[in-house]
This record gives C-alpha cells, structure tokens and sequence, in this order.
C-alpha cells in the first residue's frame, strides 16, 4: 500500500476558501432562486449593474470574474423577465449597454435587503474583530481595494 501525503487538504487555503465560499453561498442562493428563480450568474449581473449602474457586458465581466458567455446568458434570462434594458451602443453596435428597469431595481433592493440580514447572520459567527479581520484578509486576497 502506498504511503499517505502529508499534505492536509483540510488546511489547503484554496480549499477552505472554496469550501466557506460554497456553503455562505448555497445559503443565501434560496433568496433569490426561490424569490426570483434566478441563478447565480444572473443575480450576480442584477447585483452589479443595481451597485455600480449602466454598464456593459465586459464591464461586468472584469469586475464580476465571470465569462462572458455566462454573462449573455444572465443577461438574456434577466431581459426575459423584464429586469434589464438592453440597450446597442451607436458607435459600436457590437456592445450593449445594460440597465436595470423599474422592476430590476425592485429586485435588487429586495435582495440586497436580503443579503444585508444574510450578511449579519454570517458576520455574527464571529467576533466583531474576526468579522473585520476576515472581510480585509479577503479583500487582500481578491485583490480588492478597501
């Protein structure tokens, strides 16, 4: 029989931080898959373009981390039910500027009233030190500015 690795893939950073991420977000998924039937992609499009406003595919895309062909499939899901304008831009026809409409937005604020009490329930697991701790430690890691 072969020997076993020593390496600890219960300690592998990567790991744990694939495993955290995975289980906060299975929880807070029932919010908008049940409220909305959204998936993943989609609610993370709705949630970027409710922050930051108009924007473009590849925008989103170099922000959110997500391919763009994802994206489309977000978007044209999200345009079917009526939470997004698409819009063509007039000097290149190629891109598409995208909003949220009236019923987008109703949404989003929704959700991230939702995801501000989700948020709590995780943050309150920890100390208040920790919860600041680890929200910069991450930041760090993503490579996010404060």
């Amino acid at each position: 029989m072969d020997e076993k690795d020593d390496f600890a893939l219960q300690d592998f950073l990567p790991y744990l931080l694939n495993r955290a991420a995975e289980e906060s977000s299975l929880e807070f998924q029932k919010h908008y898959k049940n409220r909305y039937g959204m998936l993943r992609n989609e609610w993370r499009v709705l949630f970027h373009l409710g922050n930051y406003g108009r924007m473009t595919a590849t925008e989103i895309g170099h922000r959110a981390k997500i391919h763009k062909t994802k994206i489309s499939r977000a978007v044209a899901k999200l345009s079917e039910r009526r939470f997004v304008l698409r819009h063509r831009d007039e000097k290149d026809r190629r891109a598409e500027h995208l909003e949220l409409t009236a019923q987008g937005e109703a949404a989003y604020r929704d959700l991230s009233t939702q995801a501000a009490i989700y948020d709590q329930q995780l943050a309150e697991r920890l100390s208040k030190g920790e919860s600041a701790a680890l929200r910069q430690m991450l930041r760090k890691l993503a490579g996010i500015e404060p």
